[in-house]
């Protein structure tokens, strides 16, 4: 919103109005990825330390702390009179960030049943999309009031926040988390809560029980015991899967669209209802992954999504190719824009129904009990390192590699389906206390674990 560029980032709106202006790098201002990406450092430190914090207040604390943190941040933000005050509100936010993040896919993946575990936890991505589309429909409705218009939709932030502190209350914790702790009963107060009743909910508890004690007695630190040779695959897909999410390149686009479609010639306006189209495209394949995740499998959306991501990818290039060149001062025709418009929601699409929500569902699956919060931790972190690192490289990426830029992500895009056809197992319908038969029969992370091959 120029507004908002006008009081904070006034050197970005100065380039706005230079019409010999590389459009490629109009945006290209270290304060401005600054204030973007300063999220992501504290989001980073504060998943590394979730770990420890919700093994102390079990999931559904750490959802409530990670709230009433947001809250605070969104009250700092929306009454900003600095770029400092800006700052200091996004590092609150990550901090918010970081906790739920570690916290919201594990409570899913150890409350649901099996066999609606991918659809469940796929809610998680699925309700990021509600909140993309959201945010960018309060952005828009925002940016028409004036002058005021960006304290309103950083203040709305308040609102989703609100929901999800106090809705936490109201929940119970996860039967793992409250054995844990020792609190025995609460557990299987809990498994009845979200069971069905003809659910043999007893048998199910002694197991938890069970696989808890042999935890307690083998003894080990989670934080030492993760780099342990029979933890290696689960370590290496818990690092290598959230740092390829963010290398798709996806995240960064989309939230830079407003920034990228303004850079081919879209009005304020414009550009911000071609981000509301992309964040819809996301949410509905989000909702594809959610019905598909449990019947085709991790696998097949993972390899499918990553053909259609690498083509688009190579169109977009193409395309901004011939129509900007190098140079970024060519005018951009209509029907090259609407291309764009519709190879990066052909590629928001893939995304949506694979490295979306299979980020965070396959390392909440595949981790072991022992480990599952410290790993956790661990692939939030690498989530945020890299999403830190794009963020604040990628307008100055934009403006050196000019169409470029695409050809970078396609290449990684390619890289990261290869390790999914090599090294990532299918994890569709097994139980979490039974995934070790996963790695016991992959023909390469056997040789981690053990080499005999076991029945899941």
């Amino acid at each position: 919103m120029e507004p908002f560029l006008k009081k904070f980032f006034p050197s970005v709106l100065e380039k706005m109005g230079d019409a010999k202006q590389n459009q490629y790098c109009i945006f290209d201002s270290q304060i401005l990825t600054a204030f973007t990406s300063s999220l992501y450092v504290s989001g980073l430190l504060s998943s590394l330390l979730a770990g420890r914090v919700t093994t102390a207040t079990g999931r559904k604390g750490i959802l409530i702390i990670g709230g009433l943190i947001f809250l605070v941040g969104t009250a700092i933000n929306a009454a900003a009179i600095n770029v400092e005050m800006l700052i200091l509100g996004r590092l609150l936010l990550g901090v918010g960030i970081g906790f739920t993040n570690q916290a919201a896919p594990i409570y899913l993946s150890e409350m649901a049943p099996p066999k609606w575990r991918g659809a469940l936890n796929s809610a998680f991505q699925l309700f990021i999309g509600v909140g993309v589309v959201s945010a960018t429909v309060v952005n828009y409705f925002a940016a028409q009031v004036g002058e005021m218009g960006w304290r309103i939709a950083l203040g709305c932030a308040a609102l989703p926040a609100i929901i999800m502190t106090v809705g936490a209350l109201f929940i119970p914790d996860t039967p793992s988390s409250l054995i844990q702790r020792g609190l025995v009963q609460e557990a299987r107060q809990s498994l009845s809560q979200v069971r069905s009743c003809d659910s043999d909910t007893e048998a199910e508890l002694n197991e938890l029980i069970s696989h808890s004690q042999a935890i307690k007695s083998a003894g080990s630190e989670p934080y030492k015991a993760i780099f342990q040779r029979r933890y290696r695959p689960h370590l290496v897909l818990t690092v290598a899967i959230p740092s390829f999410q963010q290398l798709t390149g996806i995240n960064v686009v989309a939230f830079y669209a407003p920034v990228l479609f303004r850079s081919i010639g879209f009005g304020s306006d414009k550009a911000l209802l071609g981000a509301i189209i992309l964040g819809v495209v996301n949410l509905s394949s989000t909702l594809v992954s959610t019905f598909a995740v449990d019947r085709f499998g991790r696998r097949f959306l993972f390899l499918e999504a990553g053909v259609q991501m690498f083509l688009c990818q190579v169109a977009l290039a193409w395309v901004l190719g011939v129509e900007l060149g190098t140079a970024g001062t060519n005018s951009f025709s209509k029907g090259s824009a609407l291309a764009v418009l519709l190879l990066m929601c052909c590629l928001s699409a893939a995304f949506g129904w694979s490295w979306g929500p299979l980020t965070w569902l396959v390392p909440s699956e595949i981790l072991p009990l022992e480990v599952r919060p410290v790993g956790q931790g661990i692939s939030i972190a690498c989530n945020f390192v890299l999403t830190f690192i794009l963020a604040q490289v990628f307008l100055t990426i934009l403006c050196q590699l000019k169409f470029g830029v695409f050809l970078f992500y396609a290449a990684w895009v390619l890289l990261m389906t290869i390790f999914v056809a090599l090294f990532v197992p299918e994890t569709k319908g097994i139980r979490l206390d039974t995934m070790d038969a996963i790695w016991h029969n992959h023909w390469f992370w056997h040789r981690f674990v053990g080499f005999e091959k076991i029945r899941p």
